[in-house]
C-alpha cells in the first residue's frame, strides 16, 4: 500500500487525542530534529508537543481536519512517541490506541 493511500497517515486522530511527551534531547536545539517552537518544556529532561496538553488535545504540528484530510506538518522530524505510535500504519491497520483516538472523533476503527 502506498503511503498516500494509507488511511492511518491521513487521519490525524492520534494527533488530536493524546499527550506527546519526549526527551529534550530530540529538540532541534539539542541536535535532535523536533522544532523547539512547537514544544513546551516540562522538566530539564522532558518536553511536550504544544497543544497536546489541552482538554481537547490537538498537536501544534497537525495540519488539516481530523478524519477528513490531515497530516503531520513535521512528519520527517516528529518525536519518538509519534514514530512509535501505530506501528501497523504500513499495513493500513490501527491498534487499540488508534481505535480509541478515532472513536474520540466519531470515526470507525481501521481494519
Amino acid at each position: 500500500m502506498a503511503e498516500a493511500d494509507n488511511p492511518c497517515v491521513r487521519c490525524g486522530a492520534c494527533c488530536a487525542a493524546f499527550r506527546v511527551d519526549f526527551s529534550v534531547e530530540e529538540l532541534d536545539s539539542r541536535f535532535g530534529r523536533v522544532p523547539d517552537g512547537l514544544t513546551v518544556e516540562l522538566t530539564d529532561s522532558t518536553c511536550r508537543m504544544r497543544g497536546t496538553d489541552h482538554a481537547q488535545p490537538r498537536c501544534a504540528a497537525l495540519v488539516g481536519t481530523v478524519g477528513v484530510k490531515a497530516h503531520c506538518g513535521i512528519y520527517e522530524w516528529r518525536p519518538s512517541p509519534c514514530r512509535e505510535f501505530g506501528l501497523l500504519a504500513p499495513l493500513g491497520r490501527g491498534d487499540e490506541a488508534c481505535s480509541r483516538a478515532r472513536a474520540r472523533h466519531g470515526l470507525p476503527p481501521l481494519d
